[in-house]
């Protein structure tokens, strides 16, 4: 009885209330509470991307925060954040682009890699920018 409670309190969270929630926490600096939301839903690494594009930096920071933790942690799984990043470097916006890219950089597979230098020559020189400084350092 009670696990179809708990069970079917998870299902009236909506995902766009659970991404903002992810969203505030990393605002508030507690990226190592979702990492242990990642460890146990794999499909939040699909939300990266829409977290990149989110106004606060200290969300953006945050997502980069949790990469950091994620390599360490979980490294088998932190390719799965891939195509969520993939979408977001098509994003109009040239700082969404560059925060996509250094999330790449910390995933670093040669998927990751391949991805960060189809933006070489990215018409927004700031995003031009960051893909040689990640290059150069790789």
């Amino acid at each position: 009885m009670e696990t179809n409670i708990k069970q079917q309190k998870k299902e009236d969270v909506s995902d766009e209330e659970l991404l903002k929630v992810i969203a505030d926490f990393l605002e508030m600096g507690h990226a190592q509470n979702i990492v242990e939301m990642f460890k146990q839903d794999s499909r939040y690494y699909e939300w990266v991307g829409p977290l990149l594009t989110d106004e606060r930096f200290a969300v953006r920071l945050g997502v980069s925060v949790l990469f950091e933790y994620l390599i360490e942690e979980r490294p088998e799984d932190v390719h799965l954040a891939i195509p969520s990043l993939s979408n977001v470097l098509k994003h109009e916006t040239p700082w969404v682009r560059g925060e996509a890219l250094s999330v790449l950089a910390i995933i670093g597979t040669p998927d990751a890699i391949a991805l960060i230098k189809t933006l070489e020559t990215d018409p927004a020189p700031e995003v031009a920018a960051i893909v040689q400084d990640i290059l150069s350092t790789g």
